[in-house]
């Protein structure tokens, strides 16, 4: 099984990814790992990045995901995932039961919250209402109140994905 925790920047996709691997062993990507310094750089200014500048990113990604695939490992992939296309190519070619969306949904005031009191990380604050505009919500994906505790939101995630 691959898990990939979408939402916005500060809805918490670092916090619940390591919980989940706590839990679970799984292999873990920090999608924010494999951003070009360009990218960074952009994000750290506030300035919005293009689909151009986030295909090679994705393309890193579903390689990270096809890797995990081909070994039979779960994992779990932290990445924003915004719009319906970037999702499709995050799985492109691979069966729909290897994998699950997972967005974690923050109100607006705990996102904005949550940007001020980080430290130590390139995305700039500002940034947060053009990913908010941009977020194509998904149809597919487990929806999780990602204001809980870290521990229960991914106990929560888990208990999704057991087969019904």
């Amino acid at each position: 099984m691959i898990v990939i925790l979408m939402g916005v920047t500060g809805s918490g996709k670092t916090t619940i990814a390591n919980e989940l691997v706590a839990l679970t062993g799984w292999k873990y990507a920090e999608g924010d790992d494999y951003h070009s310094e360009a990218n960074r750089q952009k994000m750290h200014a506030g300035i919005p990045l293009t689909d151009e500048d986030r295909i090679p990113w994705l393309a890193s990604l579903h390689d990270v995901i096809l890797g995990w695939l081909h070994t039979g490992d779960s994992g779990v992939l932290t990445c924003s995932a915004l719009k319906q296309w970037y999702r499709d190519l995050l799985v492109k070619d691979m069966p729909a039961s290897a994998y699950r969306f997972v967005l974690l949904d923050v109100p607006v005031a705990t996102l904005a919250e949550r940007m001020r009191k980080r430290r130590g990380h390139y995305m700039n604050p500002a940034l947060l209402d053009s990913q908010l505009q941009t977020l194509e919500m998904p149809h597919d994906a487990v929806r999780v109140d990602a204001t809980e505790p870290p521990a229960i939101v991914a106990a929560k995630i888990l208990s999704q994905l057991q087969p019904a």
